[in-house]
């Protein structure tokens, strides 16, 4: 790391040599630009086994036996045990109408414990600490009790064990639920979930399951709810925009089995499974009320995308049979934010929360510009996006409606609409677009974005690089700082996607990594949390010039401070940079807190789930204005830095105060 040299200290000049001429910037204080208060944020769709498997809590894989358009019912990832003979079967009185295959489990023996077991997602965490909450719905003639355990895969040694008292019916499905609390820690994420019987206790020699399911404390005790340490590294990234649900996902492969938000609504045995988009079949657990509640607990602005009758295969919708759509849309808007006597405003007050909650942002479709183009793209800016922005807008004007393709596509979008902007490229083309929104009067949001191959690779024709990387991060940084210049147009950047799991991905790059149980923080996490820590409700004119030193200027005047961001990207001979820099109106002697983040040597150095090593240093260092107002201080080369004049003493509470002005 490069050390960082403050060329003013208790009002001294130190005396410095640099390759690289002085930056001198003069913020002005007045005729700044507003904010909307929600910059930084993310995009979930369930890639990457990012949502079954990962955000969302379940711990057992396949829990229902699931079948869809594209994928049928399958034992994947059950095992017996004691000799227990397994097979699918689709009864006459099925759990329900969603779930209409179950798992019967028969006894190939008249004495002793049989059942079965699951492999999680490539795995279970299993700690004393943790009280783990399970339900399995049953059929069949059982007088006995069951035996919920959880087992290392690899020794066999059991963690923590319950009873359950069997309250089994052959007229019906019974659902039976219970607590485990493991009395020692696994040594290692390689465990299943068991649950056996007693044979001799069987009337007719076999049980029906269906919807086994296992969590862990979820977070903030969510039922149905959220894995804990996944969903804190994405709090700590001080979010405040989340664009739901994708993406692809919202697309659905065909125009018959897009994401409908009313099948992931209710009781889970009445969810049906998803055709996944990413090669996987979807539950549904993580439903429209799952991503609205963790929104809520998170303090986030939502993006919500609805389906506009393109799919990935390129089925279009004819405008003869698109009102459908507009009027599902309609459905989910009110939904969301209708009052609870309205029709769907009442429903979702029977699913717990009569309150509405805050829709200000609704996107068209996802990448309408490229699912069947050209005509899939031809056809949205004909008919199909002119008829959902006028529908929604004549409903509801206060929503910003989004076009799902931007300026850029080609699409001189028709006001008061959006349009939405997605950048997966090189750090150069990051940092060359740094004032592409200068000029732009169409509000955008950036939808999506990272940096995904090397400067002067293969691009698209090469795999993209395989973790976010430091010079990388830096090119990202550059584009948020330009996105943040023109925060009164620009409604926010999402970084996409947000998180992999490393047993099976289709998206190399993501910001946060994972197992069963780890989670790694990349290079890309720690400059987005900074810039995220250190909002403006404000962005002021500043007069100097860019390149290497990229950098927007404002105030918070929920905190009273100044902040000033800032990224420096290939500097002449790799020297650091020296600033100078003047707040009008900052008294001499003001204090501020100068936070650099510095990568290693190597720029393409990265955060090695496999390792565990953060790459990314960061110095805190208080500074201190000269007589004439003025903060000095040198930036290395590929650094991102914040300076605050107050920075907020919790950072968690800055970004509420931020949420609620």
């Amino acid at each position: 790391m490069v050390s960082l040299k403050l060329l003013v200290q208790t009002g001294t000049l130190a005396c410095t040599v640099s390759l690289v001429a002085a930056v001198d910037i003069t913020v002005s204080s007045t005729d700044g630009n507003a904010t909307n208060g929600h910059q930084y944020g993310f995009l979930h769709e369930d890639i990457n086994n990012s949502g079954d498997g990962g955000l969302y809590a379940e711990l057992i894989q396949n829990r229902a036996f699931q079948i869809s358009a594209r994928f049928p019912a399958t034992l994947n990832a059950w095992h017996p045990v004691n000799g227990a003979q397994l097979s699918l079967k689709n009864l006459s009185t099925p759990l329900s109408d969603a779930l209409v295959t179950s798992m019967n489990v028969a006894a190939t023996q008249k004495q002793g414990e049989v059942g079965f077991r699951n492999d999680g997602y490539w795995g279970m965490d299993v700690k004393a600490s943790k009280k783990y909450s399970g339900s399995f719905w049953v059929k069949g003639d059982y007088s006995g009790q069951f035996t919920a355990s959880l087992q290392s895969n690899v020794t066999g040694e059991t963690f923590g064990s319950t009873k359950v008292s069997s309250t089994s019916s052959s007229d019906e499905w019974i659902e039976h639920a219970f607590e485990l609390t493991p009395s020692k820690d696994a040594p290692n994420s390689n465990n299943t979930f068991a649950l056996t019987f007693d044979a001799s206790l069987l009337e007719n020699g076999s049980l029906d399951f269906n919807l086994i399911s296992l969590f862990p404390p979820t977070f903030k005790g969510r039922k149905n709810g959220m894995r804990s340490d996944i969903a804190e590294a994405l709090e700590q990234l001080h979010p405040t925009l989340f664009r739901i649900p994708g993406g692809n996902m919202l697309e659905g492969l065909t125009n018959k089995s897009w994401w409908d938000w009313k099948d992931t609504l209710g009781p889970l045995k009445d969810r049906p499974g998803f055709s996944g988009v990413w090669g996987y079949q979807q539950t549904n657990g993580l439903g429209l009320m799952e991503y609205l509640e963790f929104a809520e607990d998170l303090g986030m602005e939502i993006v919500l995308g609805v389906y506009d009758g393109l799919s990935l295969n390129g089925d279009i919708t004819p405008k003869s049979q698109l009102q459908y759509f507009i009027d599902d849309a309609l459905d989910e808007i009110e939904f969301i934010r209708g009052p609870v006597d309205s029709k769907w405003g009442s429903v979702r007050a029977e699913l717990g929360h009569p309150e509405p909650w805050k829709l200000e942002y609704v996107e068209i479709g996802n990448e309408d510009w490229l699912a069947g183009a050209p005509e899939g793209w031809e056809t949205f800016k004909e008919y199909r996006f002119p008829m959902f922005l006028d529908a929604i807008n004549e409903a509801y004007p206060d929503i910003q409606v989004i076009s799902s393709g931007s300026y850029y596509d080609g699409y001189n979008i028709p006001q008061p609409g959006g349009g939405d902007y997605h950048v997966y490229a090189e750090p150069d083309t990051l940092v060359a677009e740094f004032n592409k929104f200068d000029n732009i009067t169409t509000p955008h949001i950036i939808g999506e974005m990272a940096a995904v191959h090397p400067n002067g690779g293969s691009g698209w024709d090469g795999p993209q690089q395989p973790f976010p990387w430091w010079g990388g991060t830096v090119g990202e940084a550059v584009s948020l700082i330009g996105y943040e210049r023109n925060q009164d147009r620009i409604i926010g950047a999402a970084y996409a996607p947000i998180i992999r799991n490393m047993n099976r991905w289709q998206w190399a790059i993501t910001m946060i990594q994972f197992t069963a149980d780890t989670v790694t923080k990349s290079t890309s996490w720690y400059v987005w949390e900074l810039m995220a820590a250190h909002p403006m409700t404000e962005t002021l004119p500043a007069a100097s010039r860019f390149n290497p030193l990229y950098y927007v200027a404002g105030r918070n005047n929920n905190t009273g401070g100044h902040v000033f961001k800032a990224a420096v990207y290939n500097s002449t001979g790799g020297a650091d940079v020296p600033v100078k820099l003047t707040f009008e109106g900052i008294k001499p002697g003001t204090t501020g807190e100068l936070t650099v983040l510095t990568g290693p040597e190597d720029p393409y150095g990265d955060n090695d789930p496999y390792t565990g090593v953060n790459v990314v240093k960061t110095s805190k260092t208080t500074i201190r204005s000269d007589e004439n107002g003025s903060f000095q201080f040198e930036l290395p080369n590929l650094s991102v830095a914040v300076l605050d004049t107050s920075p907020a003493r919790s950072r968690r509470w800055n970004r509420m105060v931020e949420r609620v002005r």
